[in-house]
């Protein structure tokens, strides 16, 4: 699944800024994702290590391009590997 041309919207752009996350570590997690969930049919979210914590984006898939939601980090690494 090829995420790397997906946009972002308003709500994320929003989520991003507010959460002070960087929308270039963003596009790096989703080139390079480290683990990909299904959610719901239709949504992913994507994971990627910022440092010490882990970024979880949520990208809707079932649209062209694919659109992230939004984007947060969390230190509750252990709780959302290998589980949406």
């Amino acid at each position: 699944m090829d995420l790397t041309g997906a946009t972002f919207t308003e709500h994320a752009v929003v989520q991003m800024n507010r959460r002070d996350v960087d929308p270039k570590r963003v596009r790096a997690v989703l080139a390079n994702p480290e683990e990909v969930q299904n959610v719901r049919p239709g949504r992913v979210v994507v994971h990627g290590m910022d440092g010490k914590r882990l970024l979880r984006v949520f990208v809707d898939v079932d649209r062209e391009p694919p659109a992230v939601v939004t984007v947060y980090r969390t230190s509750k690494v252990d709780k959302y590997r290998g589980r949406p």
